[in-house]
């Protein structure tokens, strides 16, 4: 016997709707590139979203066609958001920070039709337009005053492209697996990989973020969102606002703390989520300048993990809660939030602020166990660490346009961490299986650096590594064994990356040693020169 309720797709359009009907006043700050402060409501919000909608039905843009995007956090990157998906195409994030080759071998694999850009990435546009092989139309989002003169053929105006059309349209019905957007990680060896997020995993992971044990999110809020909107859907804060009719604030490209504390200050910020390298320039900022948070309460800190002298200044020195999270790309992205159980209220501060640096307990959707080297799970509380294994209703089943077996095992998602759960649930990530570097909360590719060392005529071998810095928490330390009898300084060495990688992946230190430990099979024994450097101090530290 089956249930007698109506049946209605679960689809991100939905959650705009809801928030033109019931929240229509509620503003949508935005900081532009082009310089100025620009402000909407929800309900302007989903007219314009209406009048894309039908320009990229003018483009040509069908079901399920790829869009792109290369932008900053903004209201005409959460149009798009709303755009592109809501039509029952597949809304693309590119993460500009990338090498333009980067850039090209994931819009070449996502096959994207058309790309929209900020003005701040002109120039990576520029130097990818020629060589992407789908994208037929490129778009400057912003209006003809602003348009500037550009080396790409028929470059489109985005105000124009909207000022065509009227906001007369229905938002179609289709399944709600349908895809809806598209990330690629990097936080894997070889070539970035697809996470394709259907309409279903979005609206449930909107539904379980938006909690009072998650990210605690509702119509009093004022949001502003620190993390990226390319970066796993700014970890879903745009969709979270519509469902609950949070007022948002975008900083646009202006991150340092001096500007995100104006902001926060002038609009009345309650809530705003990053990573700790962000929340160390703000906090610096406060400090030198004496300042306090006159309406900041909480604030989301992941990407990676969150130094507790972090915690302890927003948390005692400025009465702002930090909420520490846990999340991968493959998660869409949240997986785990450290927030408090009844018992903890009674905790001293010292006892409360420990928990607080564990990554937290799993939110509803999402199940995690971990396993020993023979594959049995680990009992709570034990004080062994193992490999992490996630699944549930937003987590990635197979990579997008890979073939063959995929990454779950039994079911489960192999997370690359290693990690341990307490008997309360707490989840505490203790290393990391995969050769991949987190800088600043954004991974590097270890094997791409190595690659690169070892293409120059003078290196024999080359071992990436992260080495601990206070700033972004992990940098690459390159190791390399030379080839007999040559020779080669480390500036010549570091002077060789110029042009192959994006600049921010450059190592900070090269190490020469005689040899590099090998396995029995011939592999690198990193592990080996992990505990050989791990107090290695990098330049300028």
């Amino acid at each position: 016997m089956q249930g007698q309720m109506m049946s209605m797709p679960l689809l991100t359009s939905s959650l705009l709707v809801h928030a033109e009907r019931h929240h229509g006043d509620r503003e949508i700050v935005s900081r532009r590139v082009e310089g100025d402060l620009h402000r909407m409501t929800y309900r302007d919000l989903a007219a314009r979203s209406r009048r894309l909608a039908k320009a990229l039905g003018r483009l040509g843009v069908h079901s399920p066609d790829r869009v792109a995007t290369l932008a900053w956090n903004g209201h005409r990157h959460m149009e798009l958001y709303y755009a592109v998906s809501g039509m029952g195409a597949v809304l693309h994030t590119i993460n500009p920070r990338l090498h333009a080759d980067q850039v090209v071998y994931i819009a070449d694999h996502a096959e994207d039709q058309v790309l929209f850009f900020d003005l701040t990435f002109l120039p990576l546009v520029e130097a990818v337009a020629s060589r992407v092989k789908t994208v037929r139309a490129f778009v400057a989002m912003t209006d003809r005053a602003h348009l500037p003169a550009s080396k790409i053929p028929g470059l489109l105006c985005y105000e124009d492209l909207l000022d065509a059309e009227s906001d007369h349209f229905d938002w179609p019905s289709f399944p709600e697996e349908s895809a809806a957007t598209l990330c690629y990680t990097s936080g894997t060896t070889g070539h970035p990989k697809g996470v394709l997020y259907s309409h279903r995993s979005t609206l449930l992971h909107t539904f379980a973020a938006a909690l009072p044990d998650a990210l605690n999110c509702s119509a009093a809020d004022t949001i502003l969102p620190v993390v990226p909107m390319f970066h796993v859907n700014a970890w879903g804060l745009p969709y979270v606002a519509c469902m609950v009719g949070a007022k948002l604030v975008f900083p646009g490209p202006g991150l340092d703390g001096a500007s995100l504390y104006d902001l926060f200050e002038a609009e009345g910020v309650t809530l705003s989520a990053g990573v700790p390298t962000v929340w160390q320039g703000l906090l610096g900022h406060v400090g030198n300048k004496g300042l306090k948070f006159s309406t900041m309460r909480r604030t989301i800190i992941g990407g990676s993990a969150c130094p507790p002298a972090m915690i302890r200044a927003f948390e005692l020195d400025h009465g702002v809660h930090v909420i520490h999270a846990w999340g991968m790309t493959e998660l869409s992205p949240l997986g785990t939030v450290c927030s408090f159980k009844a018992q903890h209220a009674q905790w001293p501060v010292e006892q409360r602020l420990a928990l607080q640096s564990k990554q937290g307990r799993a939110i509803f959707g999402v199940d995690m166990k971990v396993i020993d080297g023979e594959g049995r799970e680990l009992p709570a509380d034990s004080l062994v660490s193992g490999d992490l294994l996630v699944r549930g209703h937003w987590v990635v089943s197979r990579y997008f346009r890979e073939e063959g077996k995929g990454p779950l095992m039994d079911g489960w998602f192999p997370t690359g961490d290693v990690a341990r759960i307490d008997a309360d649930g707490y989840m505490q990530i203790t290393d990391r299986s995969k050769d991949v570097i987190k800088s600043g909360g954004e991974w590097i590719g270890s094997i791409d650096l190595e690659n690169v060392a070892m293409a120059h005529p003078a290196v024999a071998m080359a071992a990436c590594i992260a080495a601990k810095h206070p700033k972004w928490d992990e940098r690459p330390l390159l190791v390399v064994s030379l080839k007999p009898g040559a020779t080669l300084t480390k500036q010549e060495l570091l002077a060789f990356y110029e042009g192959k990688i994006a600049k921010w992946w450059t190592p900070d230190d090269v190490i020469f040693v005689e040899e590099i430990p090998l396995g029995a099979t011939g592999k690198m024994l990193k592990h080996k020169l992990r505990e050989r450097f791990r107090d290695h101090v990098l330049p300028g530290v």
